[in-house]
């Protein structure tokens, strides 16, 4: 049960319930949602008897805290995770034994695009220090394969993926700095190639922590220099930020973003760099910063949230900035080809030619 409201929310079905990653948790605590059986994968009990959930802690530990029977496929396969994952195996009503390799995402470099959106992250928004958050994608590993020079980075995320291994090996991810955690990798579920699966496998340097805790905005903000890196489908040019649909068809979850772009917002340190980033086309070559946002489509993160709008032409801050302010910053950011009908629409909108 808990696996299939997560991967629900998360594939944005229509039947999805629309609702943070943070407070998915709640569902359960509140007992709105009441599971009778619930399926969970574990790795086999060590000599103590505890098993782990591994890849998948997010919001699966409170499931098992409100479900009447659950039901374990043990797995070795599975990684041996630790933090809010360990389970001991006296929890479990049945238990199966499986032997099969996890589900592998990512792998395929990143192409011209991801990769100069990459630099310009890399190059001008994360500081030496800085504590990263960051999702699944080829812009995610864009931003860290660029990362090879900064030093004493962090990780707080709700997930990451394969990239952060070569950083730790490099020793640029050192965790260090953090106030929270030190010296932790800190995420709440993962979904990589099996080199980022053998990383964290019985590996204390990594914490797998409930979602509820590491999505937090609290616990984000007193990360040092936080850096949270999101992306999204479309942004039109007052700064909304739609992320979960196209149009009126869902395409993804709420996921964490709104919590970590308001969590780096808030950071303790008056450092933190919420970061939105995107292409600035679509594959059909349609522009990805829009006049005003699809029929239909949700707006996930507000303008008023919006701090950075990256692409591979440029930034734009929009933080402080008047909406004439914004739609200047990010018709510069726009594809070359978009940039006439962008500004002719400005004007229509805005009833004024945008300004610096």
């Amino acid at each position: 049960m808990a696996g299939n409201v997560r991967k629900a929310v998360a594939e944005g079905r229509s039947d999805c319930i629309p609702i943070f990653l943070s407070d998915i948790p709640l569902l359960f605590h509140r007992k709105i949602i009441k599971p009778d059986v619930a399926f969970v994968q574990v790795s086999p009990p060590d000599q103590h008897g505890f098993c782990s959930l591994g890849t998948s802690i997010d919001c699966v530990r409170a499931a098992l805290m409100h479900t009447k029977i659950i039901i374990a496929q043990v797995n070795p396969k599975m990684p041996r995770t630790f933090g809010d994952g360990i389970v001991h195996q006296s929890h479990f009503d049945f238990a199966v034994k499986v032997d099969k390799p996890l589900p592998t995402h990512g792998g395929r470099p990143p192409n011209d695009i991801e990769t100069s959106i990459g630099k310009q992250i890399a190059g001008n928004l994360v500081e030496d220090g800085a504590t990263l958050q960051m999702g699944i994608g080829n812009i995610p590993d864009a931003v860290l394969a660029e990362l090879t020079n900064h030093k004493d980075l962090g990780v707080h995320s709700e997930m990451f993926a394969g990239g952060i291994v070569d950083l730790v090996n490099k020793g640029c991810i050192t965790n260090n700095h953090k106030t929270l955690n030190q010296g932790k990798i800190i995420g709440s579920f993962l979904i990589g190639t099996q080199k980022l699966y053998d990383f964290v496998n019985n590996n204390p340097y990594v914490e797998m922590r409930d979602v509820s805790y590491v999505n937090n905005t609290g616990i984000i903000a007193q990360n040092p220099k936080m850096t949270a890196i999101n992306s999204c489908i479309e942004i039109d040019l007052t700064g909304q930020v739609v992320s979960d649909s196209i149009g009126t068809r869902m395409y993804s979850g709420f996921g964490g973003q709104v919590d970590f772009i308001r969590g780096a917002a808030e950071g303790f340190d008056g450092k933190g760099k919420p970061i939105i980033a995107l292409p600035s086309i679509t594959n059909k070559g349609e522009s990805k910063i829009t006049p005003v946002i699809k029929t239909g489509a949700g707006v996930v993160t507000t303008r008023g949230h919006v701090h950075y709008v990256v692409t591979e032409h440029g930034i734009a801050y929009l933080f402080g900035k008047n909406l004439r302010q914004r739609a200047h910053a990010l018709i510069n950011i726009a594809h070359p080809n978009h940039r006439e009908s962008l500004e002719k629409a400005a004007f229509e909108r805005l009833k004024c030619m945008p300004s610096p």
